[in-house]
């Protein structure tokens, strides 16, 4: 348990930093960007137990969201907390079936999860049926974030997996 909990919080830390500083700017028309954090939730919900990835994931994005776009945080704590439960760690190896679907499904989510997101925000400042039809202008650049995390979380897995990592964890 213990160990979970610390390798939870390395990799909280770690989505916190992927997601804020490892980030490649691509406007949007909201101020979004491309980063890497999603791809660190993935892995940390391949390597721990839900409740731990979900904390991490949640922890992580955040934090990083406090950081950089406080509005967005409180969105997008629940968006990848849901985005973790799309994997599972009970898997002997990082990279397995389920695991290689995963991606997908944390992507549809993701998209999902920020488009309803911009349309609360944006009805502040509109109705809803325009609300609706402006937070469409970023779903494709978040279907870009998706689809970059799902194949650097695949990348990585499949390498972590040749130097099976996952076992000499669960040694530590």
């Amino acid at each position: 348990m213990k160990k979970n909990l610390v390798l939870a919080g390395l990799l909280a830390a770690m989505v916190a930093v992927a997601t804020s500083m490892l980030v490649f700017a691509i406007p949007n028309g909201n101020g979004g960007y491309i980063h890497l954090g999603d791809t660190v939730i993935y892995l940390a919900a391949a390597l721990l137990p839900t409740p731990y990835a979900v904390a991490a994931a949640a922890i992580g994005a955040g934090v990083a969201d406090l950081m950089v776009a406080p509005l967005w945080a409180p969105f997008t704590v629940a968006i990848k907390a849901v985005m973790a439960l799309t994997f599972t760690a009970e898997n002997p190896r990082l990279m397995g079936r389920r695991n290689a679907v995963a991606p997908v499904l944390a992507g549809m989510v993701c998209v999902g999860g920020y488009y309803v997101a911009e349309v609360i925000l944006l009805c502040f400042d509109m109705p809803l049926s325009v609300a609706a039809g402006s937070a469409l202008v970023s779903v494709p650049f978040n279907g870009v974030q998706a689809l970059a995390s799902g194949i650097c979380f695949v990348v990585l897995a499949l390498a972590l997996d040749k130097l099976d990592v996952k076992k000499r964890l669960q040694k530590l």
